[in-house]
């Protein structure tokens, strides 16, 4: 498995990881879990920054893991 596919891969999971802590802070009614749910959405929403941003790096630096 090439590096790319593995990040690919890890932004996929970071992306469903965030959905899913978004759709519990709509779904719950307990003001403080709403509150960890957002602040837990946001922190995958960072990192997936972060992941997305080394993607576009490696695939400057290396064609060749450049997903198509």
């Amino acid at each position: 498995m090439t590096v790319g596919t593995q990040l690919q891969q890890a932004i996929s999971g970071v992306q469903s990881a965030a959905a899913t802590m978004k759709s519990f802070a709509l779904e719950t009614q307990d003001p403080e879990a709403k509150k960890t749910f957002e602040q837990l959405a946001q922190n995958m929403d960072n990192a997936l920054q972060t992941l997305q941003q080394r993607q576009q790096y490696i695939e400057q630096q290396e064609p060749q893991y450049k997903q198509e």
